[in-house]
């Protein structure tokens, strides 16, 4: 009998669609404050495309799980199921600072957003940082896996909001408003942390970034809490430029001088204005620069500001030289703009090369992190790194992208250590002096994985099979090893970590995972990266140290004032099996040595001149330096 086609039940089936790419929420662009400013309420409520994944309630994802419990209250808010067909088919809830349950799309939706961002630019899927059990002694017996970080969008009931490395979570607080100075705000109203972008995109960025390098949270230099501060920042901040209708309406705004102050050089609005601070609760946008702040400025934040004004200093550079162009077309010739509204081609146009080169940017800032080292990074670091991350992927600079992060880092007085000169030659990571034996390295793991577990499992077995069979196995030389920053003979100093078994200095492999990265022409470049670490006892008292190098135990006391670390970032050329570059911080080196010991204990002339260090480091890490469990707790405490 024929198939009577006017019969839906009786319509031959069809095979199952492919789920969409995307999964649209809506969101606030900055903050909910600026929608009620009439000229940017329309702008302020954008759509968010995060990637498609299957969602529980929640929401629970392959990456996050939303958790809306208020322990100041102990009440539970209603998860949002956003896979409920009436919220599929209107881009998930409208914006709205009284519904929980949009404040958790919320912070979903960026969050995710951010992870979509590094995910892009690195070439592999984010790991959380793993938990670390350890045994009666201890020592770490394994690492396990963490699939997903926890999201809590009303955690805390103060002024506050940080990423907890101990519970593997984001805690984003509320609290009301100034009274007295509000700004925007209702005095006296409620302020959500998990509805500024920036703030949800800023502790995301730490989550992610303690997942690729957990030793960055120690404090050993005066750079290192102001990097995690200031990427995180960064991120944050040329997120910005993926709202088309924001940056349309503040290029029209400023003429097209992205220098003056605008919403996109800004970071969360409301929460600086809610706790009185009459604008942002930081900028990007400064005036001139002034290359002695740098070395002046000790608090974190205050000293991460520097970093993020240089590479908005650079962004800057980068968009007029691509809009020189078009403005002097406009202008015929002169580049003075005339009086009035700029053209809306002209606006369009600009915005579009600023969304580029923001992207482009941020691309940068993003892949240099694989080019940095282990431990004690700087921000001269991070220049180098940004420089050789830049050039292995995109070698012929057209648009002089390199040469602009270069003069903006010198404006602002941030200088590498150990280079020649500021040119990007000098400036690029070298190839290691002694040759590293990659290729008595044993067989690896390294096809794509089909999932991020298996992407953890993967890295684990990678990383224990470099100890064994080619750190411990005599494959690498005495020689080998110090280019590579490690000490690995008996004769190495006897604050080095021992083994219990051979009583030889221990090696940690905290990383082997491929990077595979793709530019702007449609050049790959696929690299292995390997992370080695040692550590070792510091003392504050000179004498000591030597005695304790020299294995005099007499005198020791039981725990060491601060753990000292060296290894190396190794970038191995999976086609030719060579090292690319070898990025070091030598466990022998004395002068760093002495620079953590001084950075830990600065003289009483430090602390007058308003370095704050003592009382600072005691605040965020205890009175050792050392990491703690919530070591952003405090650092983020009233930002």
């Amino acid at each position: 009998m024929p198939t009577d086609q006017s019969d839906p039940a009786a319509a031959p089936l069809t095979p199952s669609h492919p789920p969409p790419p995307f999964r649209k929420l809506r969101a606030f662009a900055f903050d909910p404050a600026l929608s009620t400013e009439l000229g940017m309420a329309g702008l302020n409520e954008v759509t968010l495309k995060v990637p498609w994944e299957p969602l529980a309630a929640g929401p629970i994802g392959e990456y996050l799980e939303v958790v809306d419990r208020d322990p100041a209250s102990g009440a539970f808010y209603a998860p949002v199921d956003l896979n409920d067909p009436s919220l599929l088919a209107q881009d998930g809830l409208p914006p709205a600072e009284g519904v929980p349950q949009f404040h958790q799309q919320m912070a979903y939706a960026v969050v995710m957003r951010t992870i979509a961002t590094f995910e892009r630019a690195l070439g592999r899927p984010v790991l959380w940082s793993p938990r670390f059990v350890r045994g009666a002694d201890r020592e770490i017996k394994e690492r396990r896996y963490v699939p997903r970080l926890r999201v809590y969008p009303h955690a805390l009931r103060e002024a506050n909001a940080y990423y907890s490395p101990d519970k593997k979570a984001l805690l984003f607080g509320y609290f009301p408003a100034s009274m007295t100075s509000p700004g925007r705000n209702l005095p006296g109203g409620l302020v959500f942390s998990c509805l500024s972008h920036d703030v949800v995109a800023h502790e995301a960025t730490h989550a992610i970034l303690d997942g690729l390098h957990r030793r960055y949270i120690d404090d050993s230099n005066p750079d290192a809490l102001a990097f995690h501060e200031a990427f995180a920042d960064v991120v944050a901040l040329f997120q910005h430029f993926g709202f088309p209708e924001a940056v349309r309406h503040q290029v029209a705004r400023t003429r097209g001088d992205l220098g003056r102050q605008n919403l996109l050089g800004e970071l969360a609005q409301q929460f600086g204005q809610a706790i009185g601070m009459h604008g942002s609760l930081r900028s990007a946008i400064t005036d001139a620069p002034d290359p002695l702040a740098y070395e002046a400025a000790r608090e974190p934040h205050a000293r991460g500001a520097i970093l993020v004004a240089a590479l908005f200093d650079a962004f800057l550079a980068i968009y007029r030289s691509r809009t020189a162009d078009l403005l002097r077309i406009y202008t015929g010739g002169t580049g003075v703009l005339p009086a009035g509204d700029l053209h809306p081609d002209l606006v369009n146009r600009l915005a579009n090369e600023a969304s580029k080169a923001a992207a482009h940017v941020l691309n940068m800032c993003v892949r240099a992190t694989d080019y940095c080292p282990p431990v004690d990074v700087t921000f001269g670091d991070y220049l180098r790194a940004l420089v050789t991350a830049d050039e292995n992927l995109v070698p012929d600079d057209d648009l002089n992208y390199r040469a602009a992060v270069i003069e903006a880092f010198r404006g602002r007085g941030i200088y590498p250590a150990d280079v020649r000169s500021l040119s990007a030659d000098s400036l690029r990571w070298r190839p290691p002096n002694v040759p590293v034996p990659v290729d008595r390295m044993p067989p690896l793991e390294l096809g794509l994985p089909p999932t991020r577990a298996e992407a953890f499992r993967r890295n684990d077995a990678n990383c224990f099979r470099l100890w064994k069979d080619w750190l411990k196995s005599g494959a690498v030389s005495v020689e080998a090893a110090a280019g590579m920053g490690l000490a690995l003979s008996a004769d190495a100093p006897q604050t080095i970590d021992r083994s219990r078994v051979d009583g030889l200095p221990k090696v940690e492999v905290h990383a082997v995972r491929p990077a595979r990265r793709v530019g702007p022409d449609g050049q790959q470049v696929t690299d292995l990266i390997v992370e080695i670490t040692q550590r070792r006892r510091g003392y504050l008292d000179l004498a000591l140290q030597r005695r304790a190098d020299a294995g005099d135990e007499s005198t020791q006391p039981a725990e060491p004032d601060f753990w000292f670390r060296g290894g190396c970032a190794l970038l191995v050329d999976l086609v030719t099996r060579r090292a690319r570059f070898c990025i070091t911080k030598s466990i022998l080196s004395e002068n760093r040595l002495q620079r953590q010991r001084r950075h830990l204990s600065p003289s009483d002339e430090d602390e007058a001149e308003g370095g704050g260090g003592r009382a600072l480091r005691a605040m965020y890490f205890g009175a050792g330096g050392g990491r703690t469990n919530e070591p952003f707790a405090m650092l983020h405490r009233a930002y």
